[in-house]
């Protein structure tokens, strides 16, 4: 990228933040660009006006003087402050494992499903009786389908994850009561 390339790129991030948008591309032949930003809970802002795109347009040189602005794929950030986390609640894991139970995590990085396929019935379900070694779950990594195995006999008491859920090295993924 050239000096005066990185110098607009700049121009741009400043602009982006200022209008509060969140996701912004730009494919220019060879060169294309995705940037996204991770904020805090911002209201929903009305959609970015015409006069704003034309700027964003002139400004990244994308306009001849007297052409139409091109589209642009402009996205406010809009998040449910009601589905945000509040900043003293508590995880459900650690309130499941005060009951003294045992916690099936996630060995690794990934998606979890609950079924084989879908529209089959589940792996397990709340209330199911499990053996140590039995399959409870998969995750996929990597397009790469992971059986994940009980660790422990006993029932399970709650999935602690919903189908297709992103979830993290160490997540907990199901909570038994060890019998």
């Amino acid at each position: 990228m050239k000096p005066d390339g990185l110098e607009e790129l700049k121009e741009l991030i400043a602009f982006l933040k200022e209008n509060e948008i969140a996701e912004f591309d730009l494919d220019r032949g060879d060169f294309k660009v995705r940037l996204k930003f991770a904020s805090a809970v911002v209201p929903p802002a009305a959609p970015a006006s015409g006069l704003d795109l034309v700027s964003l347009a002139r400004l990244m040189g994308l306009s001849q003087p007297g052409a139409a602005a091109p589209a642009m794929a402009v996205a406010p950030l809009a998040v449910d402050p009601a589905s945000a986390p509040s900043a003293g609640a508590a995880p459900s894991a650690p309130a499941v494992e005060a009951e003294s139970l045992h916690i099936i995590k996630s060995p690794i990085v990934g998606t979890f499903y609950e079924s084989p396929s879908p529209g089959s019935s589940a792996f397990v379900s709340n209330g199911d009786r499990i053996e140590k070694g039995q399959v409870v779950c998969i995750v996929e990594a990597m397009k790469l389908m992971n059986e994940i195995e009980a660790d422990a006999s006993g029932e399970i008491v709650k999935r602690l994850v919903t189908n297709g859920q992103p979830v993290e090295y160490g997540q907990p993924l199901f909570a038994i009561r060890v019998s």
